[in-house]
């Protein structure tokens, strides 16, 4: 019965400290030096949608739904230029550098969440998994883009 008890604190500990860890607005990112770094709060966000020339439906989605989220979510943020959002072709040519600066090959949506004035640049691929489900993907994006401008 003691045995219980003290598993039973060492549990509540455990989810306490989970709970409190959880709640910050503190993230640690690794750079291209591979040294870590920490994000308070992004000054700027920039949100970007690599595509080809020709799109899938699924490609479109993920575009146009980031685009409806932010557009949706963050006008005021849009407006005054903390978020931006980009439709980038990668087959045209006067795309390559910002193709090379975001290191994308194929369809994607990244986030550069710009803080202390260093790119935090990283791709998001759980918005593929949400495309089906408008209210899930807009709730996650949204949740994501607070989390980043330290809300």
């Amino acid at each position: 019965m003691k045995h219980l008890k003290t598993i039973g604190i060492i549990l509540v500990m455990i989810v306490i400290s989970i709970a409190v860890s959880g709640c910050s607005k503190r993230e640690t990112t690794i750079d291209d030096n591979n040294s870590q770094s920490v994000i308070t709060a992004a000054e700027k966000i920039e949100v970007v949608h690599f595509h080809a020339t020709e799109q899938c439906v699924s490609c479109i989605a993920v575009g146009r739904l980031a685009k409806k989220t932010i557009e949706d979510k963050f006008p005021s943020e849009l407006e005054n230029g903390t978020i931006t959002f980009r439709d980038i072709n990668l087959d045209l040519p006067e795309n390559k550098e910002t193709v090379a600066k975001y290191q994308a090959s194929g369809s994607s949506l990244f986030v550069n969440a710009i803080a202390g004035g260093k790119d935090n640049i990283e791709e998001d691929a759980t918005v593929w998994r949400l495309i089906s489900n408008e209210s899930q993907y807009i709730s996650y994006f949204e949740k994501k883009l607070n989390s980043l401008l330290g809300k």
